[in-house]
């Protein structure tokens, strides 16, 4: 949700051009203020910000997105397995990544059949291990090796140039030439370099067999991008130590998300979890879905977790016009919705931005992005637009730590009891 200003809408931020009467409305009865998900300085991914948002600093506790996806999907990992976030992408000539997502036109349905051939043909011979690849939406996949010898290591760089790897989590690169990068050992451990080895060579023999497949011949003559190459990132050897966040705070959760990613983090934390059905392209009918998916778990449980996509993709695709339109269907279709059936005397609402991913970068940056937290016994302060330059204004202030956010909604829960 969060952006910078852009001139071709006057300067404005999508947040500020999209029209939010009921995000409005929340921010004049309760308090509103910017906040860096993680920290001043860091671009975060989805998995570092929403381990930092729920409450564990994420410098502490993150162990590489790969572990959380294959935790959201259901994949069984031990310690000493090697997980990695994967995207389906295009390789043209001299390595040269001509899309790191397939132009976002690759269907569940082709991946999976993608994904069923190199599961068959692919044999890893530079170390005695497995390995399971598995897709999961669209563009999307996880890959899990598992050695029949000795544990692997995630200290490897990705072969995907858009992430690197600094201070142990995942963040994102701006201005980085966008060619295809061998995986290297960032030790001298022989752990490392056989990890490393192992995600080379699977790219490799995956490539390989894609490149010319009857889907590929199929979307060339189509005039579609080639979904030919494995871009590996985020590796991760070990499952986190999250704290049960239902035990730590004695409160009851669930989670409601879009994407894999943020259920296997609520996994992890000791959520209740569900994932959402993707996406119709019908605006109006996956907000009302949600809606309704969380009003029929609102009697059993006593805080919730909510994860929207929605803003995300536009601002990745550089498309601000639509990132405002979707915005203003969050607003007009859950909130409105929503707002109508609870009762903000005894329900607290936080809403806020997992990261910004501003459209002039189609990028995630560290833009500090805006917060409200609303109903209770929290009063009025003064806001009269949920916004980035309104928020900047607001009596919570600038939240310097992502992480410092969950306990200070808890003692907020605390005070309406």
């Amino acid at each position: 949700m969060g952006d910078l200003p852009i001139e071709a809408l006057g300067n404005k931020t999508p947040l500020e051009v999209a029209e939010t009467p009921n995000l409005d409305f929340l921010a004049k009865k309760g308090k509103t203020g910017l906040m860096y998900s993680v920290k001043k300085g860091v671009a975060p991914q989805s998995d570092v910000a929403v381990i930092s948002l729920l409450g564990y600093d994420p410098f502490i506790y993150s162990t590489g997105r790969g572990v959380i996806e294959t935790a959201g999907i259901g994949l069984k990992m031990n310690d000493g397995d090697l997980a990695l976030r994967c995207n389906f992408a295009t390789l043209g000539d001299g390595k040269t990544i001509l899309d790191r997502r397939v132009g976002r036109s690759l269907t569940t349905e082709e991946a999976s059949e993608l994904t069923e051939v190199v599961n068959k043909e692919v044999k890893l011979e530079s170390y005695p291990a497995t390995f399971e690849f598995k897709n999961t939406l669209g563009h999307r996949a996880v890959l899990l090796f598992k050695s029949k010898a000795k544990p692997l290591s995630s200290l490897i760089t990705n072969s995907d140039p858009a992430y690197k790897i600094i201070n142990g989590i995942g963040v994102a690169q701006t201005n980085v030439e966008m060619v295809l990068k061998p995986s290297e050992p960032m030790d001298e451990t022989e752990a490392a370099k056989v990890s490393a080895g192992l995600v080379n060579e699977f790219i490799e023999k995956s490539h390989a067999i894609w490149d010319n497949h009857p889907i590929n011949q199929k979307r060339a003559k189509q005039g579609k991008l080639k979904a030919n190459i494995i871009l590996a990132r985020d590796a991760g050897h070990m499952l986190p130590s999250f704290f049960n966040i239902n035990q730590h705070y004695h409160v009851d959760f669930a989670c409601l998300a879009d994407m894999h990613t943020e259920v296997g983090i609520a996994k992890l934390a000791g959520m209740d979890s569900t994932l959402l059905p993707p996406p119709t392209g019908n605006l109006q009918k996956d907000y009302d879905f949600r809606v309704n998916a969380l009003l029929q778990s609102l009697p059993n449980h006593d805080c919730f977790y909510i994860h929207l996509k929605g803003p995300d993709e536009p601002g990745h695709d550089g498309d601000c016009k639509l990132k405002s339109k979707v915005i203003s269907s969050v607003d007009k279709y859950f909130f409105g919705p929503l707002l109508k059936q609870i009762s903000l005397d005894d329900t607290l609402i936080c809403v806020t931005s997992d990261h910004a991913t501003p459209c002039m970068l189609k990028v995630h940056s560290d833009t500090p992005v805006p917060i409200l937290i609303s109903g209770g016994k929290i009063h009025n302060s003064g806001i009269d637009k949920f916004s980035e330059k309104e928020c900047a204004k607001g009596s919570l202030g600038l939240i310097e730590r992502g992480c410092m956010l969950m306990p200070k909604l808890m003692d907020m829960l605390k005070q309406m009891s």
